[in-house]
């Protein structure tokens, strides 16, 4: 069906509705920004979408226009009436009523091969996407409008990464899709925002009976920025130097580089060496 667009203006004062900072509510209020969104996310009409955050219904029912069901999570009760009022015309949307971070993606009613699309509240970025890629029943893909500047760094390249940027890694491919002003949301925020979107790979990059282990040798290895590998890895690991040196070597890094400039090939093989050192 053709959309138009949203009166959120008219809606917020007819459901006495004020946006909550405590909740993060910015609503995108800008058609082409929503029609983009969809776009980027890749999806089809068999798909099924879980929606994290729907506000009042403006992504989503552009989500519901494209696709067989979406599954939108909202934690704020207050929004509910005018969802329910919004999204009237759409019978593909579930709505459920709960905190995404505390609820399995595997208890909610997403086949094999869904796909996440949301403009979700700044301040839970990293714990969203965290959730999603350490669940059971992962999505096939996540497409998210976040900070630019997060956006930007979970992209970046060996030089550049940060631990974020590792972590959303070794579960897929992160692509900056494009840039969303300040001015697209309701109430405007501060900065700009970005589409984030990942690819997620069926398995990840480190196995998982390692993962545990992984990041305890990465958080080390980025603990202290401004110091090499052999320093800041025998600081957090409390390893004698001569020995993170040695173990540095055996995985063929020069222990005078930096975390940022590893490979996640390189922090495999130096996963290897440390475990080997712990085994002797």
């Amino acid at each position: 069906m053709n959309l138009s667009p949203l009166p959120i203006s008219t809606l917020l004062k007819k459901h006495r509705i004020h946006p909550s900072k405590g909740l993060g509510q910015n609503f995108l209020i800008v058609e082409e920004v929503l029609e983009r969104i969809a776009d980027s996310a890749g999806i089809r009409p068999g798909d099924t979408v879980l929606e994290i955050g729907p506000g009042m219904g403006n992504l989503t029912r552009h989500l519901a226009n494209r696709v067989e069901q979406v599954v939108a999570v909202e934690l704020d009760r207050t929004l509910f009436p005018v969802l329910h009022e919004v999204l009237e015309p759409f019978q593909n949307v579930t709505l459920v009523q709960g905190d995404i971070l505390k609820l399995n993606p595997a208890g909610l009613p997403l086949p094999d091969g869904y796909i996440v699309a949301a403009n979700i509240p700044y301040y839970i970025t990293s714990a969203v996407i965290r959730h999603l890629l350490n669940a059971a029943h992962k999505p096939q893909t996540i497409a998210l409008t976040v900070q630019k500047e997060v956006a930007e760094r979970i992209c970046a390249k060996p030089g550049n990464l940060s631990l974020l940027a590792l972590s959303v890694q070794l579960f897929g491919e992160a692509e900056y899709q494009f840039t969303i002003p300040a001015e697209a949301f309701y109430p405007k925020p501060k900065i700009d925002s970005a589409l984030l979107k990942i690819s997620c790979s069926a398995e990840a990059k480190i196995p998982v009976a390692d993962m545990d282990v992984f990041f305890k040798l990465a958080k080390a290895g980025f603990g202290q920025k401004r110091k090499t590998l052999k320093n800041a890895l025998s600081s957090n690991l409390a390893l004698p130097s001569a020995i993170t040196e040695s173990m540095l070597l055996r995985a063929g890094i020069d222990p005078m580089r930096r975390a940022e400039t590893l490979t996640i090939a390189e922090w495999h093989t130096l996963l290897q060496a440390y475990n080997d050192h712990q085994q002797n």
